[in-house]
């Protein structure tokens, strides 16, 4: 069983500093990520968002025993290749940082370090899955602490699946061309009737409510960035959070951990945000 297997079920926090890392882990965390900027920061401060200082990485690894991810931009093979020489678990090629390379993602089957990838519809998450990566998120739409577009990312992808199953040779291999999808990944998709790899929700996630829900759809569990550290009460609404995803379908549990939380993140409606500004829309 590899890693991504191991983590189902959890939440994986985005983490800025070693003590963060000592909250998300005592919260119930399966893993936390590694960055110099939580999404929504990124999105205030603007400029260019490259990989966390090595240091930061390091001192979060030595501060935690569960799993510790980082990011890279997409294409940039030597933020990669350093990132899995300091031996962090995942790698994650995120759009969240300005990518490096607007044409090329990093080969990922090259790398000894696994990766995790971006998607938003059933042909970027084949495009990934052929490049060698070994766990996706839905992309959702980071720092805007509004769920709707990681809804209708794991919709989209969950639904492309179902068609996928349901078709014979002659239309996957349609279906490869309309989608850019390689077509021994589809292949793989129809034979096992769902994505070969872990599928993780992301982008948006601000309450214990938006995390239940992203499990009730279908997701195999779920990254929480500004949601949490961007909260009135980082604790609570990371230990929340953890719960609810254990327990996402378990209502009357949920509805007594969203109460006296205080106040979530702010959020951004994301019909305001223009082509440059959104993050989803980065890489192909």
């Amino acid at each position: 069983m590899n890693l991504a297997e191991k983590l189902k079920g959890g939440v994986i926090m985005d983490v800025v500093n070693a003590e963060q890392a000592k909250i998300a882990e005592a919260a119930g965390a399966v893993a936390v990520m590694a960055l110099e900027r939580v999404p929504s920061d990124i999105r205030a401060e603007g400029g260019v968002a490259r990989a966390c200082d090595p240091k930061i990485v390091e001192e979060v690894i030595n501060a935690v025993s569960i799993p510790v991810m980082a990011k890279c931009r997409i294409g940039h093979i030597v933020e990669a290749r350093v990132l899995e020489a300091m031996g962090i678990d995942y790698i994650d090629e995120s759009e969240v940082l300005t990518p490096a390379d607007e044409e090329f993602h990093l080969k990922k089957d090259q790398y000894k370090a696994p990766f995790v990838c971006g998607c938003k519809d059933l042909g970027e998450a084949a495009r990934r899955i052929g490049e060698g990566a070994s766990m996706l998120r839905t992309k959702g739409e980071p720092g805007t602490g509004n769920i709707v577009e990681a809804v209708r990312h794991l919709r989209l992808v969950n639904q492309q699946v179902k068609q996928i199953v349901s078709m014979n040779d002659d239309e996957l291999m349609t279906a490869s061309k309309d989608l850019g999808a390689p077509y021994h990944v589809l292949q793989q998709i129809k034979a096992s009737g769902k994505l070969p790899i872990t599928n993780f929700a992301a982008g948006g996630v601000a309450t214990p409510q938006d995390a239940a829900l992203m499990m009730e759809l279908g997701a195999d569990g779920v990254f929480v960035g500004s949601g949490i550290f961007k909260s009135e009460h980082p604790e609570k609404y990371a230990k929340a959070i953890v719960q609810a995803v254990e327990n996402y379908n378990d209502y009357k549990m949920i509805g007594e951990l969203s109460k006296e939380l205080g106040s979530a993140m702010p959020g951004l409606d994301v019909h305001s945000l223009s082509l440059e500004e959104r993050m989803s829309d980065r890489g192909w």
